[in-house]
């Protein structure tokens, strides 16, 4: 009889588990995470959204962003949507939704208040349509950093650079050793260098002016003049065919001591980390080169296409809600290298580099937080950019004033954004 009762306790129980794990529900994930650092942060949001009683169903896409956009669009437009997609703040998403295949958040965001704990604001802002809130912000990525390894300049006898300055005047020295001064990816890294330089050099008032307001005088004047040559200089350092096919690439030659550094976003922080190398000792992290420091306002969006299913709907909502729970921020974005979006949580366990960022984006008189290059500029100007900076590189003959005349012309034939 005893036997039988444990028996019975034990069908029962099962049949709670059967009955709990029934309620989960599936919720595929579309995202270009597939980094080291990149695949140990987007764990943690799964092992988040697992914990809330639904299972992420991992549908990363190989590749950079440029490639994962247009196959994250055109499923949604065929009719087969995944349940939530990274995307980047800015306009990428606004047919899908003027189209009526986005969910709607605006409900869990006022219940939450995001507004009042999500900064900077300008994340929000780009999430918002009409009024309405269609995706989730989930941390604050800038790309204006400088990366150098310290052991290539101490193995050399000299200090490590402080500045793009010093970084470019070290270069001769750097080469004669039979070590690449600077670490550089093809296709988009090329344009994210020449904006680092763009904000360095020509200061954060003179981007904004070429990329949000079309200023064709200061696009076609003497401080872009000084931009392109600061490209001529960057051109010097990197030899076109060792440029690498992937970011995470380039970054690993500075990681292992065959570049000097690279100039790539704060993402690059996550390889480190993975590489258990230590910021302030093993390597150096200098927000605006070194020149001027600052943060643009990137980072990584969710949005969750609209599902006839009333459950995967519900799981999109509390998908929503657990991606910005303060334990949560913390976990993810300590290994992504980037910011948290709320500035009420832990960072006690945050590295040199992610408090640098964290200076900047909360000193009560910093006016160095700025709009990401897609908040400003149509996606397809920012490919021609990218396109012309890849000519450049490839192409000695082409001068700093040719690249700059192009660029004028692409700036004027930008559309208006909306």
């Amino acid at each position: 009889m005893g036997l039988k009762k444990f028996a019975a306790g034990l069908a029962f129980t099962a049949s709670l588990f059967a009955m709990g794990a029934a309620k989960a529900t599936d919720i595929e994930v579309t995202h270009w995470w597939t980094s080291g650092g990149e695949a140990a942060a987007v764990a943690e949001f799964a092992k988040a959204v697992n914990a809330s009683g639904d299972h992420w169903v991992d549908g990363a896409i190989a590749g950079s962003g440029d490639v994962a956009r247009p196959i994250i669009i055109s499923r949604i437009l065929g009719g087969n949507p995944m349940g939530a997609t990274q995307l980047n703040p800015g306009h990428d998403a606004d047919e899908l939704i003027k189209a009526g295949l986005m969910q709607d958040l605006t409900d869990v965001a006022k219940k939450e208040n995001w507004d009042g704990i999500l900064r900077p604001k300008t994340q929000l802002a780009s999430c918002t349509v009409d009024g309405k809130v269609w995706c989730v912000p989930v941390n604050l990525h800038s790309a204006q950093w400088l990366w150098t390894n310290r052991h290539v300049y101490e193995k050399l006898g000299l200090q490590p650079p402080k500045d793009w300055n010093e970084f470019v005047a070290d270069a001769p020295k750097l080469k004669a050793a039979g070590i690449q001064p600077m670490a550089l990816a093809q296709g988009w890294p090329v344009g994210l260098l020449i904006q680092d330089l763009m904000v360095a050099v020509a200061g954060v008032d003179g981007f904004v002016k070429v990329y949000k307001d079309r200023d064709l005088g200061v696009a076609g004047g003497p401080d872009f003049a000084k931009v392109f040559k600061a490209v001529e200089d960057a051109r010097s350092m990197v030899d076109p065919k060792d440029m690498t096919k992937q970011w995470n690439e380039a970054v690993a030659l500075v990681i292992t001591g065959k570049a000097g550094g690279v100039v790539h976003g704060d993402w690059s922080g996550g390889e480190f980390q993975v590489a258990k190398m230590v910021p302030g000792k093993d390597y150096d992290c200098l927000p605006g080169l070194g020149l001027t420091p600052v943060l643009n306002t990137g980072g990584d969006v969710f949005y969750f296409p609209k599902s006839k299913d009333p459950k995967i709907t519900e799981a999109q909502l509390k998908m929503a809600s657990t991606l910005v729970k303060p334990d949560v921020q913390v976990a993810f974005n300590l290994k992504k290298g980037s910011l948290p979006m709320r500035g009420d949580v832990d960072l006690s366990a945050a590295n040199d580099c992610m408090k640098k960022g964290l200076e900047i984006l909360d000193h009560p008189k910093s006016n160095a937080v700025f709009p990401n290059d897609v908040q400003m500029l149509d996606r397809d100007s920012l490919n021609q950019i990218n396109d012309l900076m890849t000519q450049f590189f490839s192409t000695p003959a082409m001068t700093a004033a040719d690249v700059q005349k192009k660029f004028v012309d692409i700036i004027k034939a930008a559309p208006p954004m909306k």
